[in-house]
């Protein structure tokens, strides 16, 4: 079942099964790995839930040269194999460079464009190449408007001439919305974007980089977890068509981004909420 919203004049496409990213925002020791997805894996089996398990194999872009980065790919691609095998999960997975990309896509199901990277010619086309879907995250410095020309990378790989959505694209590519730059070490959310990046593609709310302060915590990034419910929500009330979480058993332990990170025990409540929004919308 496929809902048809009119926003701001503009028809956009509101695809029936909520689609949900969550896991770790790093790929961490095997048994941690693990307890983490078996809790994750309640939204697997919702049946109204089109659910990817995320982790990184490497965070190319931490702030400190000392910060713990991430088992590295080839390691980090059985780990995230093994899950896919072990759980049925679809995975996605960061790429930061184009070299990445063709290993990468024999074990994700999405590949996703750092936010910093959004404009990378070479590494969009690269994933654009693929049959996995691909994910670009939008880049803290640019215009919703500007994504047009990023979508376009994709999707004029892929054959087609125009970044106005239609469903025969909703496969092959999604927008991310993490929160645009205000000023130092702080990020704001301008819920414009929703419907404008929503006329060019699928758009996914990432809760928890929102909530990001990047450099803000001497050599890390900070954040304020007690936020994401409030942000989540208000895309919900707007209309977006999934959500992205990092998330963890213990956030106090997580070996990145541990500011912005929420319980797996609180996703659980939240996504709950999320799906009722979303129906209303």
């Amino acid at each position: 079942m496929v809902k048809e919203v009119v926003v701001a004049e503009v028809l956009v496409v509101l695809v029936a099964k909520m689609i949900l990213i969550a896991g770790p925002c790093v790929l961490e020791d095997i048994d941690v790995t693990l307890k983490i997805a078996d809790k994750l894996n309640i939204f697997h089996e919702n049946n109204d839930i089109d659910f990817y398990f995320k982790a990184s194999f490497d965070k190319a872009n931490r702030t400190s040269l000392d910060s713990f980065r991430g088992p590295g790919m080839q390691e980090g691609l059985q780990r995230l194999l093994d899950i896919k095998n072990r759980f049925g999960f679809k995975i996605l997975t960061d790429v930061h460079e184009s070299s990445q990309v063709l290993p990468v896509s024999k074990v994700a199901d999405v590949l996703q464009i750092p936010a910093f990277l959004c404009r990378q010619t070479d590494l969009l086309v690269e994933a654009a190449k693929t049959n996995c879907i691909v994910n670009i995250k939008k880049g803290q410095f640019i215009s919703p408007d500007n994504m047009k020309f990023s979508s376009l990378k994709v999707l004029k790989t892929r054959g087609y001439d125009s970044a106005t959505y239609d469903n025969s694209k909703k496969a092959s590519l999604w927008l991310t919305e993490r929160g645009s730059t205000f000023g130092y070490g702080d990020l704001v959310v301008d819920y414009r974007s929703l419907p404008i990046m929503r006329k060019f593609a699928p758009v996914i709310f990432d809760g928890t980089h929102c909530v990001q302060m990047p450099g803000a915590n001497d050599g890390a990034s900070g954040g304020r977890r007690e936020f994401v419910p409030y942000l989540a929500k208000a895309a919900a009330s707007v209309g977006v068509d999934g959500f992205f979480f990092e998330t963890h058993f213990d956030p106090s332990i997580a070996k990145s981004d541990a500011p912005n990170l929420i319980k797996i025990e609180e996703l659980q409540s939240l996504v709950s909420k999320l799906m009722i929004i979303r129906e209303i919308n």
